[in-house]
């Protein structure tokens, strides 16, 4: 499935026991949070209502389908301390039973509520659970960053790609247009259109997208120029190969070691430019669960030190994880460094 060459780097890589474990770590974690409903949520995982069994967390249920009045959802918290709901049914929550929307305004004093035995890290601002704030953050900053950087590769691999491979003045030209539009504010950028067609995560990941790749494209560049010189490629001029194939057929393979050692620090670079403009008031509208929203929380409560600090560990744990495999993965596609592998 593998080539010789491919396997031996992964060899390398599991050798890295810091990255190794650190990638196992992430990746787990990440993938738990996909599922991050299941593990926190105030609406419970199976209901048992008057010998029938629904499931909250995949489907809406109105507050008339439990005996209630409404037509809206219904508010499975205060059903489940309801005396008549107990009678006729039960129901079974995450082991988090809180969702990252939910304000508990009923608790005693003013909100934010310090750690306790049903709120672990303690609530923010807006008496919402800061763990089950800090799950779904952690979803959305991976699954933000990793699409940003599935779309920064792709149009990295494609401009940089296609200006090594041309050359002359079409490169010239081309590398005259990014440096321009590399010079433009992003910040500023980012503001713009959010103030003219309103902030979503579609919208701020294609926003930075345009400006993630820039990086990228110079290093592949700097591959096809070379590589376009060597004597297989010539070869397959030489037989009639269309210039296509040649291009992400016989170069492209041979180009990927940077793309593959930049992928873990383009991750890193978007979870951060997330987080910064969450913490900004530029990022996701509220109330979208961020870890920059707490983060900025945190600054406008310092007595309430929980909030800042949770996110700022978690942050630095993530960071950190991601970092230790970029770097190990660096380390494996480097043959000079093989032998200082233990």
């Amino acid at each position: 499935m593998f080539s010789e060459l491919t396997r031996d780097r992964l060899k390398r890589f599991r050798k890295i026991k810091r990255a190794y474990y650190s990638f196992w770590i992430l990746g787990i974690a990440f993938i738990l949070s996909l599922f991050s409903e299941f593990i926190s949520n105030d609406k419970p995982l199976y209901l048992r209502y008057k010998g029938k069994s629904y499931f909250p967390v995949t489907a809406f249920y109105s507050d008339q389908t439990f005996g209630g009045k409404y037509k809206t959802e219904a508010d499975y918290l205060s059903l489940k301390e309801d005396e008549e709901f107990r009678g006729s049914g039960f129901m079974i929550f995450p082991i988090i039973p809180h969702g990252p929307l939910h304000s508990y305004l009923s608790m005693d004093d003013t909100p934010p509520h310090p750690p306790s035995k049903g709120h672990w890290l303690g609530t923010d601002s807006m008496a919402r659970d800061v763990f089950a704030r800090l799950i779904y953050g952690f979803r959305t900053c991976m699954v933000f960053s990793l699409l940003l950087m599935v779309i920064s590769v792709i149009f990295g691999i494609i401009i940089g790609g296609i200006q090594g491979y041309l050359g002359g003045k079409f490169d010239i030209i081309v590398q005259r247009l990014i440096e321009i539009w590399s010079s433009m504010p992003f910040l500023y950028v980012v503001i713009l259109v959010g103030s003219i067609y309103g902030r979503n995560f579609m919208l701020l990941l294609l926003t930075m997208a345009i400006f993630q790749w820039i990086g990228l494209s110079y290093y592949m560049r700097g591959e096809f120029l070379k590589l376009k010189s060597q004597t297989y490629i010539k070869a397959a001029k030489a037989v009639g190969i269309k210039p296509v194939n040649i291009l992400f057929r016989q170069i492209l393979p041979n180009a990927l070691t940077p793309v593959i050692t930049i992928t873990p620090f383009l991750v890193i670079g978007g979870i951060s430019s997330l987080t910064a403009l969450d913490f900004l008031g530029f990022g996701l509208p509220p109330p979208a669960p961020s870890w920059g929203e707490l983060l900025q929380q945190g600054l406008k409560n310092l007595y309430a030190p929980w909030i800042a600090l949770s996110t700022i560990i978690s942050l630095f744990i993530t960071l950190l994880l991601t970092t230790f495999i970029g770097e190990g993965i660096r380390e494996a596609f480097d043959p000079k460094s093989e032998q200082h592998i233990e």
